[in-house]
């Protein structure tokens, strides 16, 4: 392959949000009317020309493009290919502002719904495709990008979601006929894809990158056999440009054989979630005529390259393919901008860590070195020897105890006796009604702890200003009619962050932001070192509440498989140990709030799903350490004593036996944007569940009869008596504005519901 047609050194794709969130700032404006559209572009398009320059400085031997959204890659391609439902086409309202509304939906339109990007916090809208459904280049996204990077001197590679990947990620409309699948519209979208392609290579364009995850999972022969149907469709066309297909999260498996084979000219491969996919990658003797992007810097973790190993395995592809370059193992979406800005962070720490910016620089070093030229490695071969042999990462006390530790420790007594015991005490009514923890965040509460964090005020006020806003959510709650009121978590900057801040072996970043879905932003605290609990974290917040009504407050934690999924981890143990360590320290969390008599004890696993491992295969071994690591943190309490959890946002199918295995009495999960799609085979869950009815990622307020119709629907799928009644998640993200008529209708609703039904 002549060097000019190789792509080189190169990431699958880049942070987007801005180094200091302005893409988030300019959207929030936007939709809060503070802005217009044409402001808001201005910051995109800045945001845009600043990250293709930084990239093509930085020595790349290609710069993606399209990797920019308003909010999410796959709600561009369903915009891109015109296959946007119509109840958001038919608004009348203007291209961008469709767009959002599709996003977030609108009082007469609820919103595509939103669920997890494989296994990451990242979440993309789920596309909704009927047989009806005409694909075509609607949109002009790529090409405009491409030709914005090339008017300041920049050759850009467009990157799309790849067809086959995109159907897989697509759910069926409602009112589709019983049979249809969206993989059956396979045919028309390659129509479509291949009609951009080849207005792409009119213009110029060079190269073209379509992603392919999907294939990191288990996949049929049929779905396979898609792939084989797709690529040899689109790299058959006489006009395109080169095609460079990217497989990420896991190894590509027998999709690997399939893309070898195909007539594309480039494949992506993943070598860090799997290491031992290189061997695979090795074997394969259908590469010879393509050109393979070793994907040896880690795309997701935090932590700096171990160069040696990562050159190794790149080498080893040397003479399979018809070249080989270095590339991320998947885009760098999933991690933050700069290391360098983290000044407030230990030193020794912050040369662990390569953020984006030092992972492109990684990526154009490992290619220098594996082409032969000169390439100074000296500095990471020092910071890897210095993390190997930081010996003070570990803590004997917190080993000791987990050794202690037997069988019993992680079990609780009979569900029925519990259940009955818990009657008693709470003297809750038939379909309760809750929240699921968080209360708005106001904008005095911000500043309120930005003012503790800058010294401007000292504890005593901090503590006095909190608890006049726990009180008031008290009320609020009292007034409205809940029956298990919250605290509000005022005090609480993010439910992973704040628990992270106080417990030993992690640290926290202060620029560390990566995107969670659309303008939602997140700061994953960093896990280095052996993990313990110094002091109670949430107890007198708790308790103060409680002393307030005599109604029951939930006690809200973090549980420790959503700590490890939204945190950036420490690769150097198994993660079943690192869990069972944090597990230790929210037990000590539980027992306290207990002893300080509250009666529910709520410890969230949102992302109980999210870490699921994409094969099969792994499943077992990875439930059996994560439902583990829940019970030993919930274990050892009294038999009254009720604990709930919550998951949001995941496909619950793949995960019931282990919903069922963690013991909680009570899970809460995200139903509303699916009408109580999830529900289905829980009848045989004999435990408490509180199916979402209220869609708090979206401004609508769903009125009284919405609610009733979706409590209806989960009554007639799981008994009465165990139905719970709450939002799908956290209000922190909404305003007073909407909440309050939100859960007036949701307290409506269930009176209404619990005087019709016997």
């Amino acid at each position: 392959m002549a060097d000019q047609d190789r792509l080189g050194s190169t990431v699958l794709g880049y942070p987007r949000i801005g180094p200091d969130r302005e893409l988030k700032k300019a959207v929030e404006g936007y939709w809060a009317g503070r802005i217009d559209e044409a402001e808001l572009q201005k910051v995109a398009r800045g945001l845009r020309l600043d990250t293709w320059q930084r990239l093509a400085k930085a020595g790349l031997g290609s710069v993606p493009s399209n990797t920019f959204s308003y909010y999410d890659q796959v709600l561009d391609t369903t915009v891109l290919f015109g296959a946007l439902p119509s109840r958001f086409t038919e608004l009348g309202l203007s291209a961008i502002d469709t767009y959002f509304a599709a996003a977030r939906g609108v009082q007469e339109a609820p919103a595509l719904e939103m669920t997890k990007w494989f296994d990451t916090n990242y979440h993309y809208l789920v596309p909704e495709l009927g047989p009806d459904t005409e694909f075509t280049v609607a949109g002009g996204k790529p090409l405009d990008e491409y030709r914005e990077a090339r008017a300041i001197g920049v050759e850009t590679r467009p990157v799309l979601v790849g067809p086959v990947t995109y159907l897989l990620l697509a759910k069926a409309a409602g009112g589709a006929p019983r049979g249809f699948r969206p993989l059956d519209l396979l045919p028309q979208l390659v129509t479509a894809y291949a009609q951009l392609l080849t207005t792409l290579h009119d213009e110029g364009v060079r190269w073209v990158q379509l992603d392919e995850p999907a294939f990191a999972a288990d996949r049929t022969p049929e779905e396979l056999e898609a792939l084989r149907q797709a690529y040899t469709a689109l790299g058959e066309l006489t006009r395109r440009p080169k095609l460079l297909v990217a497989g990420y999260f896991g190894a590509l498996g027998d999709a690997l054989g399939v893309l070898a084979r195909s007539p594309v000219d480039a494949l992506a491969v993943d070598l860090v979630t799997e290491p031992a996919a290189v061997e695979a990658v090795a074997a394969e003797n259908s590469l010879r005529d393509k050109e393979v992007l070793a994907g040896v810097v880690d795309g997701r973790n935090i932590w700096r390259v171990d160069a040696d190993a990562a050159l190794a395995k790149a080498a080893t592809l040397l003479g399979t393919a018809g070249s080989v370059s270095v590339s991320t193992s998947c885009s760098l979406l999933h991690v933050p901008y700069d290391a360098a800005r983290e000044s407030d962070l230990d030193e020794r720490l912050r040369g662990w860590l390569a953020f984006a910016e030092q992972k492109v620089e990684e990526v154009v070093l490992l290619g220098r070195a594996l082409a032969g030229e000169p390439a100074d490695l000296g500095a990471a071969r020092a910071a890897t020897a210095d993390r190997a042999n930081a010996g003070d990462l570990r803590d004997d006390r917190v080993r000791a105890r987990l050794a202690a530790l037997k069988p019993e420790h992680s079990r609780r007594g009979d569900y029925h006796r519990r259940a009955a015991a818990q009657a008693e005490a709470l003297g809750l009514p038939a379909l309760p009604s809750t929240t699921i923890g968080s209360f708005p965040q106001t904008g005095d509460v911000r500043k309120a702890r930005a003012a503790l964090r800058a010294g401007r005020i000292d504890a005593e006020t901090y503590r006095a200003r909190m608890h006049a806003e726990i009180e008031k959510v008290v009320r609020l709650q009292e007034d409205l009619g809940l029956d298990v009121l919250v605290h509000g978590e005022p005090e609480r900057n993010d439910m992973v962050q704040y628990f992270a801040e106080q417990l030993a072996g992690f640290a926290a970043t202060e620029h560390g932001w990566v995107q969670s879905y659309g303008s939602r932003c997140v700061r994953p605290p960093i896990l280095y070192g052996d993990v313990s609990r110094p002091r109670p974290m949430t107890v007198d917040w708790a308790s103060y509440a409680q002393s307030l009504t005599p109604k029951p407050v939930k006690g809200m934690l973090t549980g420790p498989v959503t700590i490890l999924a939204w945190s950036f981890v420490r690769d150097d143990q198994p993660l079943a140990d690192t869990a069972r360590q944090v597990a230790l320290a929210i037990r000590d969390e539980v027992h306290d709030l207990e002893s300080a008599g509250i009666r529910i004890i709520q410890v969230d696993e949102p992302a109980l799903r999210e870490l699921l491992p994409l094969r099969a295969s792994a499943h077992q071994a990875y439930f059996d350490w994560a439902v583990g690591s829940f019970r030993l943190a919930t274990s050892g309490i009294a038999d009254s004593t009720q604990v709930h959890t919550h998951m949001c946002y995941s496909e619950f199918g793949d995960i019931l036996p282990a919903i069922d295995a963690i013991d909680a009495d009570v899970t809460s999960i995200e139903a509303a944007r699916s009408r109580m799609e999830v529900l289905d085979g829980l009848g045989d869950f004999e435990r408490g569940v509180g199916p979402g009815v209220y869609d708090i990622h979206s401004p609508r307020v769903p009125d009284v009869e919405e609610v009733t119709s979706l409590l209806r629907t989960a009554v007639a799928a799981v008994p009465r008596e165990r139905i719970w009644v709450n939002p799908d998640c956290g209000l922190k993200t909404r305003g007073y504005a909407e909440v309050e008529p939100a859960l007036r209708n949701l307290v409506a609703a269930a009176r209404r519901l619990r005087a019709e039904l016997p």
